[in-house]
């Protein structure tokens, strides 16, 4: 199972850049009680960015496997910020995938709120925006897992023009917090939004896929067709995207990925068309 980037690269799938790409930055607070964003930055090797990615880590934090990403997002053009979910109670969380970082990932998780963590995205979109002059209007964003839960909630954003939610169990029936479930809000998002499942997932089960394909195909009925939020399920259990997780599944990796690259550049665009379309 490839773990790091000395692993054999798998087809299809971004290899893992070596030496990392990007760096750690701060998101400074605006003011009150917001806590500063340790986040990390990649930005491509050369020329200006396409477009500009929201990071949204599983609950192990922005660990190694998250900030690969960032770097694979930043080799295809991208300018992109990894974010972290639990800035206030575990500022530089970087686990690893055993048991021990499951209990502790999942103790952070549970003391989020969605207010909260729509308020730390839409302060890293806007510092995303102001350091990378030039961008086209709206951003991306991806998540995974947690993130992926929370990548969805982000779509109700008005930086975002796309977000892609991966394995993000739990939209069916809970919101972090409390309150409505998240994808109650899928309705009124104005991102386009890519939702991404594992046929085999059981945090996922089937009867909360056809809910999110439900909502996500009334949604759709008052959008316009080339705005259309996506469902994709692949034949694969949680975390299949992540090498460094045993879910780990290579054909199911490299179409997740492949769709979230087509996703993006459909959606995100390019430059001087990007801004034009806005």
């Amino acid at each position: 199972m490839p773990a790091s980037p000395s692993a054999p690269p798998v087809p299809g799938v971004p290899p893992w850049p070596d030496p990392e790409i990007g760096h750690w930055v701060t998101v400074p607070p605006r003011g009150g009680e917001e806590p500063p964003l340790e986040s990390w930055l990649s930005l491509p090797p050369a020329g200006p960015p396409r477009a500009g990615v929201l990071v949204l880590p599983e609950i192990f934090g922005i660990n190694p496997w998250v900030r690969s990403v960032a770097g694979r997002l930043a080799l295809a053009g991208y300018a992109a910020l990894a974010v972290p979910l639990f800035s206030r109670s575990a500022p530089g969380l970087a686990l690893g995938y055993d048991a021990a970082a499951v209990q502790e990932g999942r103790s952070h998780k549970d003391r989020t709120t969605a207010t909260a963590l729509l308020a730390d995205l839409a302060r890293a979109a806007d510092w995303l925006a102001g350091a990378q002059p030039g961008l086209p209007v709206g951003l991306g964003c991806v998540g995974f897992c947690f993130g992926g839960h929370v990548a969805l909630l982000a779509a109700s954003l008005p930086q975002l023009r796309a977000s892609c939610d991966f394995y993000g169990a739990g939209v069916v029936t809970g919101r972090p917090g409390g309150g409505a479930p998240s994808l109650e809000g899928v309705a009124a998002s104005p991102a386009r939004l890519l939702c991404v499942c594992g046929s085999e997932d059981p945090l996922i089960p089937p009867g909360e896929v056809a809910a999110i394909a439900e909502a996500l195909t009334a949604a759709n009925a008052h959008r316009p067709p080339s705005e259309g939020h996506r469902l994709l399920t692949l034949p694969a259990g949680h975390g299949f995207l992540c090498e460094a997780r045993a879910d780990f599944r290579a054909e199911a990796a490299a179409d997740g990925w492949q769709a979230l690259l087509a996703f993006f550049a459909e959606t995100l665009g390019e430059g001087p068309m990007a801004r034009a379309a806005v």
